[in-house]
């Protein structure tokens, strides 16, 4: 089955009341899962074993850029002791040609080092973000319809940005400063323990300041994450849907309901700042407590004999040097935390089981005859959408659903399609068992495209070939000429090599139906399914999408949700549904004079027909 669907599970009508219905006060849709801090690191690791060399090569780099650059202190306190002893300007040149070579050993040491970090943490990102992708692409469409297209939208591009800020700026300089401090705590204990005991006077209000910081950024991070993703989302619904806002003004609501979403997020941002004004506030005493402590020290050290000048010089410009590191590391955690909550939502989704498919080989399906046996489903439990539905469609026959608002048809659409699991009854494919054909089966016997087709950023050619990456420039043309769209395809300035979609040629929502219509064609599916495709086109291009339909459909099984009656009058057979139920099936003709449902909604329909409308253009 090759879907073009809607980001919501219930039918037009429900999706705009769901939307309506999406603020504080109600019930809020099933978001996708985040993994726990545990189950994260675990990926972490698992990924850095991937790539031990480059890891251990890495940190190897660092920590002797590091250690070299920490013999700055010594011989700034041996120049400080010559001085003492006036041994002369002679005796200072030593010591100043090894500070130039420590200065400049550090610097292309850490330089390499850190680039290093940078390419370990690009890689390992690389990685995850392609675990993510091939796990979203098989996750099973009714969990994200579930949890909305702006949750796993805001993931994969506000969280990867997020996390891959964090790789190039953050990783290296947090590695960096880790070694330093671990590197001159060892330093202070050479020159003398007691200065390494006057440093660890600090360590409780560092300790201290961590521990109220931590908790308290993790869950701020965490809610600020999930608050944008919903802001996102609701952002979504509200542009995209901006024709039903209107029409059914709604502009305040949702108006509304966008002021809630974005001052929840900026409620949350604001939090967080004060979360670290008053972490460095703390930090700030701390420093202030070590270096009185050095200072301390060093003087009772030197006056009862026990080290030199240069010696008590050399600790205070190790405990000096501490602060940017000891300040960077810990600054970085606030970027950690917001990094890890986003590496969090990540590596929830990649973990989430992919499609099941059945154990075993199933057998083919014969034909493309549909078969719907007392099908029954609901979003919420205690408000079914379907009941116990009958159909049958014959091989190659065209049917039309038709029904009011809220009927249920494009749910019945995209449980034959594979979507959504039925509640109650089953559904068969060519004689066989959905549930024996599973996921990849549906997909192979099943094509649903709906109002909102997506065109991918390339040239035409390409995005045709999606549904058949082996087809020739030959079949591409014959498929667009199928749906009539050959004519303004070599009408573009470069004919099937133009680019289209996002940055490229724009097309109206009629052309970009065609070139759905025409990948039906190429992919050349038994059953194909058509929700609403010709919903969005205006009057004009509606009838050229419907003739677009009729030959696409040509030589297949064809289930239509009708929005225009016309398109059901050119059906073999038209089945109504109301409140979830078949009411009514037959031909045009014979349910125009049954006088029944289907009746009332053609005459309703004719008395309300408008002049054609211009079709706008349809976005990437």
């Amino acid at each position: 089955m090759t879907t073009v669907q809607n980001s919501d599970p219930r039918d037009p009508d429900e999706k705009d009341e769901e939307r309506t219905m999406s603020g504080p006060g109600t019930p809020e849709r099933e978001l996708l899962p985040t993994a726990t801090g545990a189950r994260t690191l675990a990926v972490v690791r698992g990924l850095l074993r991937r790539h031990r060399p480059l890891t251990v090569g890495a940190v190897t780099v660092l920590v002797i850029g590091t250690g070299t650059g920490l013999l700055t202190a010594p011989l700034l306190g041996h120049i400080v002791d010559l001085v003492v002893d006036e041994r002369g300007a002679g005796a200072l040149t030593v010591p100043m040609v090894l500070l130039l070579a420590v200065a400049v050993a550090r610097a292309v040491a850490t330089a390499i080092g850190k680039s290093l970090v940078a390419r370990l943490g690009e890689t390992v990102l690389a990685d995850l973000r392609e675990r993510f992708i091939a796990r979203a692409l098989r996750l099973p469409l009714e969990r994200v319809e579930r949890a909305g297209s702006g949750d796993l939208t805001s993931r994969v591009t506000g969280d990867v940005t997020l996390i891959a800020r964090a790789v190039r700026q953050a990783l290296p300089e947090f590695i960096s400063a880790f070694l330093t401090i671990v590197l001159t705590l060892g330093g202070l204990a050479v020159l003398d323990w007691r200065f390494l005991l006057a440093v660890l006077v600090s360590v409780p209000v560092h300790v201290l300041t961590v521990r109220w910081y931590i908790p308290r950024a993790a869950r701020v991070y965490a809610a600020h994450r999930v608050a944008t993703g919903a802001l996102q989302h609701q952002l979504l619904d509200s542009v995209g849907g901006v024709r039903t806002v209107r029409a059914f003004r709604l502009n305040g609501r949702h108006a509304e309901l966008l002021e809630q979403r974005s001052q929840a997020a900026v409620d949350l941002a604001a939090r967080g700042m004060r979360l670290v004004s008053g972490f460095f506030s703390r930090l700030n005493i701390a420093e202030f407590m070590g270096m009185t402590s050095i200072l301390v020290t060093g003087f009772l050290l030197v006056d009862s004999g026990s080290v030199s000048i240069g010696t008590a010089t050399a600790a205070a410009l190790y405990f000096h040097g501490l602060f940017n590191p000891i300040n960077a590391a810990l600054f970085l955690i606030d970027d950690a935390q917001s990094a890890g909550a986003s590496l969090a939502r990540l590596v929830g989704v990649s973990s989430l089981p992919a499609e099941r498919e059945p154990d075993g080989r199933t057998a083919a399906p014969v034909d493309g005859s549909v078969k719907v046996v007392d099908l029954g489903h609901a979003y919420v439990d205690g408000h079914p959408v379907l009941r116990a539905v009958d159909l049958e469609v014959r091989d190659g026959e065209r049917v039309a659903l038709v029904g009011a608002s809220g009927a249920g048809k494009t749910t019945l659409a995209k449980l034959i399609a594979g979507v959504h699991t039925p509640e109650t009854g089953a559904i068969s494919l060519g004689g066989v068992d959905s549930r024996e054909l599973g996921p990849a089966g549906i997909r192979q016997s099943v094509t649903l495209i709906s109002q909102e087709v997506h065109v991918f950023a390339g040239p035409l050619s390409e995005d045709l070939r999606l549904a058949r990456p082996e087809a020739t420039d030959e079949e591409l043309r014959a498929a667009l000429a199928r749906v009539d769209a050959l004519d303004w395809a070599d009408a573009l300035p470069e004919g099937l090599a133009t680019v289209v979609g996002e940055g490229g040629h724009r097309l109206t929502v009629t052309q970009a139906q065609q070139l759905a219509l025409a990948r039906l064609v190429l992919a050349d599916p038994p059953v194909a399914i058509l929700d609403e495709a010709t919903a969005d086109a205006g009057s004009a291009g509606a009838r050229v999408l419907e003739t677009a339909a009729l030959r696409a459909l040509e030589g297949r099984t064809g289930v239509m949700v009708a929005h225009r009656l016309p398109q059901a009058a050119t059906a073999d057979r038209v089945v109504v549904l109301n409140e979830g139920r078949v009411v009514e099936t037959g031909t045009h003709d014979e349910l125009v004079a049954a006088g029944g449902r289907y009746a009332e909604l053609w005459s309703a329909w004719s008395d309300s027909r408008q002049e054609p409308e211009q079709e706008p253009a349809v976005p990437a």
